[in-house]
């Protein structure tokens, strides 16, 4: 293209005259040239004046320390993209270099990004966690705990897979009484993601009878393993109302559901063996609890055994009557120290009121009238101190040691000064 506009330029210069370009045509010769040159590029740069549209396109500006350019992610393309873009972030990107021609702008168009020093499903990851422990999907308190012996195992993985497998044999050898409810579901590629999540979300709605579920699949890649690091596959497992074990990969693979679920299972073999006690595990526990048992029996035989012959030779039942007959004189010598004890009580009493009745009796007026003085009182029984309030006529009566008499006042004189 570059020649044909070199070739026509000189055309138009070896003839005399000269080209008149309008703004349009020279922006799309321009746009011509730079889709040519730059067709697929990788470039390296810093993400800088990130904005996510609502139509779903980015755009932002590609920067190093000394230009920048500016650029879009439109969205067709971005929705496949497994991390977040951010201000500040290294990354590579790769697309082509074009024209904007309306207002004559060169932009980069993207078609791909890497972030740069680290994969960008682990980002992805990265990211995911740090938002999902935030929110509390992580944290211990939450997590409930798997009953000991279920009667009915709900697994959704794979149909197909190892794993399915591996869960049915360990179940069967070690306790087949147990019921698994299977709910098939592809573990990888596109799409696996919801439907892992809506198997969880109707398992919960319409199988009440399941008591646990295990989730997972046999190990692979990071991008194998990927539908159990999706965000909706993660909150399906927080919304659980059914305990759940999460058993993806091997050992050593750690996903955003293992963080989530209530127990992480290093491999699926593993939650089986989890979930289902062995049955010689559980007759071995019932062998230990008798054998304590009897012992205990025994031992509180044994005590109860040596109570009683202590009680056959202990002298109360080889001398019942001599017990009673002892008890019964001791019994006669309280009832005698009883006996003198309150005769004792009754002599000191009565002295003690004879003592008191004499003092009393020498403050009685009565003992007054045996020393020759006699009371006297008016009609009306009141005791008479002074003749004032006496006059001729009055009857008076007068109480002696021993009788009274009755007189009438003939003159009642008081004392002189009075």
């Amino acid at each position: 293209m570059e020649e044909d506009i070199l070739y026509e330029f000189s055309e138009t210069i070896a003839a005399g005259g000269r080209k008149v370009y309008t703004v349009s045509d020279l922006n799309r010769e321009i746009r011509s040239v730079l889709e040519n040159q730059y067709a697929s590029i990788w470039v390296e740069a810093e993400i800088s004046n990130f904005k996510w549209h609502t139509s779903g396109h980015m755009y932002l500006c590609l920067k190093d320390d000394k230009a920048s350019i500016s650029a879009v992610f439109f969205s067709r393309l971005n929705q496949h993209l497994k991390f977040r873009l951010e201000d500040g972030q290294k990354v590579l990107v790769f697309g082509r270099l074009s024209l904007y021609e309306p207002r004559g702008q060169y932009q980069f168009y993207i078609e791909a990004v890497e972030p740069k020093g680290v994969g960008g499903l682990q980002l992805a990851f990265n990211q995911l966690k740090e938002k999902l422990q935030k929110e509390g999907l992580f944290a211990a308190e939450r997590k409930r705990k798997i009953p000991a012996f279920p009667r009915v195992v709900g697994v959704i993985t794979s149909p197909t897979g190892a794993a399915v497998r591996d869960i049915l044999n360990v179940m069967n050898r070690r306790f087949s009484g147990t019921q698994v409810l299977i709910s098939p579901v592809r573990v990888q590629g596109e799409g696996a993601a919801r439907e892992i999540a809506k198997a969880l979300e109707e398992m919960n709605r319409s199988c009440p009878e399941v008591e646990v579920i295990i989730l997972g699949r046999g190990g692979g890649s990071i991008e194998d393993l990927w539908p159990f690091n999706e965000e909706i596959v993660a909150r399906a497992v927080h919304a659980s109302r059914i305990p759940v074990i999460s058993a993806v990969g091997h050992e050593t693979d750690w996903t955003i559901c293992d963080w989530v679920a209530d127990l992480r299972a290093p491999t699926p073999s593993a939650a089986a063996e989890l979930v289902v006690q062995s049955r010689e595990e559980i007759q071995v526990l019932f062998e230990s609890l008798g054998k304590r048992m009897k012992s205990a029996l025994l031992y509180r035989l044994e005590n109860a055994r040596s109570r009683l012959e202590g009680l056959e030779q202990s002298y109360a039942l080889k001398q019942p009557v001599y017990l009673v007959q002892q008890a019964g004189q001791r019994f006669d010598e309280l009832l005698k120290r009883l006996h003198g004890g309150m005769k004792s009580v009754i002599a000191e009493s009565g002295a003690q009121f004879r003592e008191e009745a004499a003092k009393l009796h020498s403050l009685s007026p009565l003992a007054v009238l045996d020393r020759g003085y006699s009371i006297t009182q008016n009609e009306k029984g009141g005791l008479l101190k002074d003749v004032r309030g006496l006059k001729a006529g009055d009857t008076i009566t007068t109480r002696l040691a021993r009788g009274s008499v009755k007189s009438k006042v003939v003159e009642a004189t008081p004392l002189k000064g009075e």
